[in-house]
């Protein structure tokens, strides 16, 4: 296939290759950036700081003569080094986790931040499926909230920072807050929409086969938002960590958002751009998850005909979203979780994970026969 067709669609392999090759036109384009934002700097010895007396009125002190030593160095100098100050290179930027790792404790605050998206996730999907489902479905409240949630769209978030803090504080429960507010905007509308796009053929079809209303509800508003509202909710993953960035640079104590701040009021370049790097890597690994659970809770949009180990899957994923769940809801009500209850909910992962790899096994040996 001409890889200039219109609209054509590329192999594996030509896939593969291009992904390479283009990784290494945008590490070589960076590479060529910073060496051409590179400054040379004199490699000297001076003092920073000036006398103590240089603020007092007792010692009059000439200003000029403070730094003249320093400034005759530097005139002077023969040896050079190239600073980056702008924009550090990739090797740089590589040399810099060492130093995050051991240090700055990169992964407890990237740990700390998934935590706090997920949660704010769980609380967003929480909230807005069963609003979206009540203004979709119901005319009365259609009718009451369709014109307001349309609107909530074009709040300004960012400004609204400070009313969180009023209302929850400066520790995380503020964040999460923030950040299930910021998606709520976003997803309420969406599932409205998706209710409105059901195939009218599905409803006929309950309708004259006489379902009651909840029954409709089960057999085809649910299965047919949901297959399709996996994907909406990948698509705020983006949105999600912009948000939780902002609420971390509230009261710093751990995440990567007061992290990358600290390193940028400090000019580490070379370290922003590290965890630059960091937060797109979990974003993508968050975006990999949630196509994974599209593909094996919904198999029907992928697959013709079922397969065998799709329903292992599919029970250790519930499985471990149900843990999820008692993890974010159980704190709330016990303060301190006894040791049994952390070694039960470390077993029932365990069976999730195993369930999950039983029926992907079987899977991969469904397609191999």
């Amino acid at each position: 296939m001409s890889l200039f067709q219109l609209h054509g669609k590329l192999d594996q392999k030509q896939s593969i290759l291009l992904s390479i090759a283009g990784f290494v036109i945008l590490i070589g384009i960076w590479w060529a950036l910073a060496e051409s934002l590179s400054e040379k700097r004199p490699i000297v010895e001076y003092d920073t700081h000036p006398p103590s007396a240089f603020d007092t009125t007792a010692v009059k002190i000439n200003r000029d003569s403070l730094f003249r030593e320093d400034s005759i160095r530097f005139a002077n100098a023969t040896e050079f080094e190239k600073v980056y100050p702008l924009l550090p290179t990739p090797g740089k930027v590589l040399k810099s986790y060492p130093e995050l790792v051991k240090k700055d404790k990169l992964f407890d605050n990237a740990l700390h931040s998934i935590w706090l998206n997920l949660k704010g996730y769980f609380w967003a999907v929480l909230i807005s499926i069963p609003m979206g489902f009540l203004i979709g479905l119901v005319p009365l409240f259609r009718g009451l909230f369709s014109k307001q949630v349309d609107a909530m769209r074009f709040l300004p978030l960012t400004a609204l920072t400070g009313l969180f803090i009023i209302w929850f504080g400066i520790e995380d429960q503020m964040k999460v807050a923030f950040l299930a507010f910021g998606i709520i905007v976003f997803l309420l509308p969406v599932v409205v929409q998706r209710i409105d796009e059901v195939n009218d053929t599905y409803l006929k079809t309950v309708f004259t086969l006489g379902a009651t209303n909840w029954q409709t509800i089960k057999t085809v508003y649910l299965p047919s938002v949901f297959s399709v509202l996996m994907d909406d909710i990948r698509v705020l993953t983006a949105i999600s960590w912009t948000y939780i960035i902002i609420a971390e640079l509230i009261n710093r104590q751990l995440g990567v958002g007061g992290l990358i701040y600290l390193k940028a009021r400090q000019g580490q370049i070379d370290k922003v751009f590290g965890i630059l790097i960091v937060i797109i890597f979990i974003g993508f690994l968050q975006d990999r998850l949630f196509i994974y659970l599209d593909r094996r809770l919904f198999t029907h949009k992928y697959f013709k005909k079922s397969l065998l180990g799709t329903k292992e899957t599919s029970s250790g994923i519930y499985i471990i979203l149900a843990l999820f769940t008692a993890a974010v809801l159980v704190p709330m009500f016990v303060s301190n979780i006894p040791a049994y209850l952390m070694n039960i909910m470390i077993i029932v992962l365990i069976t999730g994970i195993i369930t999950i790899l039983y029926g992907e096994f079987r899977i991969w040996k469904f397609k191999e026969s």
